[in-house]
């Protein structure tokens, strides 16, 4: 953990003591403005003592109109321009104000959160938007930090004391932890649980931050439990799912991706056109998601960060979205997208996954078994889209039709089909059944340029660019 000379390191993951830290480093000056659940964060500092050498301003602009004339107008109080507008301002006000006075002895900051936090009903979604933007040292070029963050505590003043602490450990990571992103991540919890707070969007910028990928620390949010599932765009920006989500009709295909083959394009393609096609859902609204979950992330014992990479660059090629989650079982996967929409929602998967979707060894922990699993999971009218399989070796074509399962369970998938809950895909490229992802990574290893047909082009291409999977010329 980075220390000031002369400063012993911090010894224990206590709020008071990180308040304390940040308000006995001579150096650190700034801002704190809080809209929603109170000034939680800047009472820390505060009430543990020295606050004059820390804070310039404490505001908290909860009145629309004073918050408009602070920030500008936005159509949602709660949501990252808003806090990005709040950032930019008390960030730049610290400057003219205060440069010519302390600025070769100062590196400022400004600290920001708007937050919905449990209204008196309790209807309400609670979640906020927390940043800091700041000078690692006096004089030096702004970094910024932001997360988003839902609080699951029932309890209204439970939910303002823990978006108080996790303010605190934001803070003191930013200023103390950048160069240790394990240890940053895993700081934003002390003394609280994912019990009572999820981190569900981190994005770093900045020159402190320069060595960090966005995409690796959304990642490391699900692995390290801060979050279900991280999101991010074809272009590398995190994504906060809400936002991306929001009252859109949401059609999923996971897989391990490794590479991006033909039959990955073929699948979500065949679904899409499948999808909006159903009578409620508008085709312009679909959101197309490509997933992996962290156990196939996780498959060899530990991440291998460049493989990841790999594999998400390749995705980015075909222009979809990212979605990285631990959701092994699809039904937890469904509530999670439900969460966010109530529109359709549909899961494009080949027909292997479908029978191991009726193994019942995969719901032992479920009091109700299989049979509660597929109540939670078609709870929303939700729908499977089945690509065929066909086995190479001896010619067998798998489809919905001739799938075969347990003899117990017969009748309840022919009662899915019949209720059009699963539905084949007949729309498929016959040409691309064939190839199977271990086949194109063999071939890459054996320098076998065969590979090159089995995935689309601009796949290919950047497989041979960055020599992703050990690919040699």
């Amino acid at each position: 953990m980075n220390a000031r000379r002369g400063e012993e390191p911090l010894k224990a993951a206590d709020t008071r003591q990180k308040a304390l830290r940040v308000n006995l480093d001579l150096q650190r000056y700034g801002t704190f403005a809080e809209i929603g659940a109170g000034q939680e964060v800047v009472r820390w500092f505060f009430r543990v003592g020295g606050a004059a050498g820390t804070i310039a301003k404490s505001i908290s602009a909860y009145d629309m109109t004073v918050s408009d004339a602070y920030y500008g107008s936005c159509e949602r109080y709660v949501c990252r321009p808003r806090l990005q507008s709040m950032l930019d301002f008390e960030y730049e006000s610290n400057l003219t104000q205060l440069s010519k006075v302390r600025g070769d002895d100062t590196a400022f900051f400004a600290f920001a959160d708007t937050v919905s936090a449990r209204n008196y009903k309790g209807t309400n979604d609670c979640h906020g938007w927390m940043g800091v933007k700041f000078q690692a040292f006096p004089r030096d070029v702004e970094s910024q930090v932001i997360i988003h963050v839902r609080m699951l505590d029932a309890d209204n003043a439970l939910q303002q004391e823990a978006l108080g602490v996790v303010g605190v450990n934001l803070l003191h990571a930013a200023f103390y932890l950048q160069a240790d992103p394990d240890a940053f991540l895993e700081s934003l919890l002390d003394g609280l649980s994912v019990d009572r707070i999820e981190v569900d969007m981190i994005e770093f910028s900045g020159i402190a931050f320069r060595q960090m990928d966005n995409r690796v620390m959304s990642m490391k949010l699900v692995q390290l439990g801060l979050s279900n599932a991280a999101m991010f765009a074809a272009d590398g920006s995190v994504l906060q799912p809400s936002e991306v989500l929001y009252k859109k009709s949401i059609l999923v295909e996971r897989g391990s991706f490794r590479p991006v083959t033909h039959v990955n394009v073929d699948m979500l393609r065949c679904a899409q056109e499948k999808f909006a096609a159903e009578e409620d859902v508008e085709a312009d609204s679909i959101i197309p998601l490509m997933e992996i979950t962290m156990s196939n992330l996780l498959a060899s014992g530990q991440v291998d960060y460049r493989d990841f990479l790999a594999r998400v660059d390749l995705m980015a090629t075909m222009g979809v979205t990212v979605l990285i989650s631990d959701y092994f079982e699809y039904y937890r996967l469904a509530a999670y997208l439900a969460r966010y929409t109530q529109s359709r929602i549909g899961l494009a998967m080949g027909v292997a996954s479908l029978r191991e979707l009726f193994d019942e060894k995969y719901y032992i922990e479920l009091q109700g078994g299989i049979l509660e699993s597929f109540g939670r999971l078609f709870k929303n009218r939700l729908k499977l889209y089945i690509y065929p399989l066909l086995d190479v070796e001896t010619n067998e074509f798998t489809a919905v039709q001739n799938l075969e399962v347990a003899p117990n369970l017969r009748k309840l998938f022919e009662y899915l089909v019949e209720r059009g809950c699963i539905e084949q895909l007949n729309n498929f490229n016959e040409s691309y059944l064939p190839i199977f992802s271990r086949d194109v990574l063999g071939k890459i290893e054996a320098r076998d340029a065969s590979w090159e047909q089995m995935v689309p082009d601009e796949v290919a291409a950047l497989i041979k660019q960055r020599g992703f999977f050990g690919y040699q010329p």
